[in-house]
């Protein structure tokens, strides 16, 4: 799923400070501004995949002009997308079987076909 929110950012004494005001407990600290960034954004996507486990609809987006921040804070929109990021740190595998035509078992095999990732890659493009 693909998700757009703001961040807050605050630097206080050299460090960067970062929540997503509408998903309780989406917070974090950076060193940089982009430091900070890089991490609310694994953190965010971190905590809507945790959501999206437990079947729990996350907050909709507060408008940005809606959001309360002092004056020197940084606001930045957020992209996640908890597709990509299972994609990329879930990657355990799990064993399904599948039916194929004999003859297209046949045919994958004699051409070198691992059936196992052209189905992930299908599935991948379905489930983008």
């Amino acid at each position: 799923m693909l998700y757009t929110y703001t961040a807050v950012i605050t630097e206080d004494n050299g460090t960067f400070y970062a929540k997503v005001p509408d998903i309780d407990g989406c917070i974090t600290t950076g060193k940089t501004l982009a430091e900070a960034i890089d991490l609310i954004t694994d953190a965010l996507n971190l905590c809507l995949v945790g959501l999206e486990d437990e079947g729990i609809q996350p907050a909709a987006p507060t408008p940005q002009g809606s959001i309360p921040h002092g004056p020197a804070d940084t606001l930045t929109i957020i992209r996640a997308d908890t597709i990509k990021y299972r994609s990329l740190t879930d990657t355990k595998a799990v064993r399904k079987n599948v039916s194929l035509p004999s003859w297209m078992a046949t045919l994958a095999d004699e051409r070198g076909i691992n059936c196992s990732k052209v189905l992930q890659d299908a599935l991948l493009t379905v489930l983008s």
